[in-house]
């Protein structure tokens, strides 16, 4: 069920395709909890830098399935229609 625009945690971007910045503060709780995933995961860089790859692709991935279960439905626009 999609939701309602004032429910949605990720806007859709209002040009291209995708989610823009967080519309709600659980969207940002979701953005704090990625980047802080993302730099814990920076000691595996120097160690084993496809282990780093791999785990940043997996996160991102969790982020994208995130904003589309939260978010609005993702569609191509090329701005505000009047």
């Amino acid at each position: 069920m999609p939701l309602h625009k004032d429910e949605a945690w990720f806007r859709a971007k209002t040009y291209g395709w995708g989610w823009g910045l967080p519309s709600r503060w659980q969207g940002w709780i979701v953005m704090l909890a990625f980047i802080l995933a993302l730099t814990a995961g920076t000691p595996f860089l120097k160690k084993e830098p496809l282990v780093y790859v791999a785990y940043c692709f997996t996160i991102v991935v969790v982020l994208i399935g995130i904003a589309y279960w939260k978010g609005e439905k993702p569609h191509w626009s090329w701005g505000k229609r009047e």
